[in-house]
């Protein structure tokens, strides 16, 4: 009997691989399984060619591995993996579900006679943590029976929980349904919500409207405001709340999305707390922000009296001269309390 480190050279899957040439049959009871760590241990015993495997119940989520597989999941190799699993499964094992999360995870390794070469027990799942692939937690402990007469302890162990376990004609279908549904290919919506859905699921509320914008401001009533859309005005309680929060934001929506719009009606919330506000722009796009601050027939809010400034990018490096109507010698830049860059 040894202790695995499971770290260096001293890891399980390199006990489950130190005479892999005679090695037949590989039960397995794993308190989590992960189609990479799966892959590896087909990789490497080339003669597996049966096994008993007590196994949870099967969710795709779970099979891609946790937070420390995400280089694997990166790589794209997933489906063509859970491909050879799945198949694997379906020719060569036995396969019975735990109604219960398994406490520690064993290892049986039998040669071509049956018997029980070795065994591995421990906190050890079927997953890249629990083979060495990627560091562990230190306080694991796991144990190698070497021998029949040692391995054959944990042998007859695996045989006593295989038989107490209920037999299901559909657990194997179910695992392998679970590992094949990684391979089917996806709709792009259905990709973009789940992105969408990762993206704000931890929101919680934060984007409360009622919480961000101050009322008394008026804001709601400006025409600027009204003329939002949904989303639009989505993204300006967003800017607003960052704002706030973290003294900066930028806004990066695609063109033709609003981006101006959504910048005045910030600047007229905060034009309506008595903040001053310069926008600085390229020289080129002045007259798309000089419009709405004149008494213009094109300026569609002219009733909202805006009053910021417009400098160009250019003029931060001038200390003389003029930019439209501001003199840049007497420009007092601490005044601003919110800069617009576009």
């Amino acid at each position: 009997m040894k202790l695995i480190t499971n770290t260096g050279a001293d890891r399980v899957l390199d006990e489950l691989l130190d005479g892999a040439s005679s090695t037949e049959a590989l039960d397995v009871a794993t308190s989590r399984l992960s189609v990479f760590a799966f892959a590896e241990l087909l990789a490497g015993l080339e003669n597996w060619r049966s096994g008993k495997m007590v196994l949870p119940e099967p969710t795709s989520a779970d099979l891609l591995g946790g937070p420390d597989e995400r280089s694997r999941r990166n790589q794209l190799k997933g489906p063509a993996l859970a491909r050879r699993c799945a198949e694997w499964l379906r020719q060569n094992a036995e396969v019975k579900l735990s109604p219960a999360p398994l406490p520690q995870s064993t290892y049986v390794v039998r040669n071509s006679g049956g018997l029980a070469a070795k065994a591995i027990i421990g906190s050890c799942p079927l997953t890249l943590e629990g083979l060495g692939l990627v560091p562990g937690s230190r306080l694991n402990l796991i144990q190698c029976a070497e021998g029949t007469d040692e391995g054959g302890v944990f042998a007859a162990w695996m045989e006593t929980l295989w038989n107490g376990l209920p037999s299901d004609s559909s657990a194997k279908d179910r695992i392998i349904a679970a590992i094949q549904s990684l391979t089917s290919s996806r709709a792009p919506s259905e990709v973009y919500h789940l992105i969408l859905y990762h993206l704000f699921k931890d929101l919680d509320g934060d984007l409360d409207e009622e919480k961000i914008i101050k009322s008394a401001t008026g804001v709601r009533e400006t025409v600027v405001w009204k003329k939002l859309f949904k989303f639009q005005r989505d993204g300006v309680i967003g800017a607003i709340d960052k704002l706030e929060r973290f003294g900066g934001c930028i806004i990066a929506d695609s063109v033709g999305l609003g981006k101006t719009f959504e910048a005045l009606a910030i600047i007229k919330y905060y034009e309506l707390r008595n903040d001053r506000v310069l926008v600085l722009c390229p020289k080129r796009l002045r007259d798309n922000w000089t419009l709405y601050a004149a008494n213009d027939r094109r300026n569609v809010l002219a009733a909202d009296r805006f009053n910021y400034d417009v400098l160009n990018h250019t003029d931060l490096s001038r200390d003389k001269g003029t930019s439209g109507d501001i003199d840049l010698s007497y420009v007092n830049w601490g005044n601003y309390d919110l800069v617009v860059i576009d």
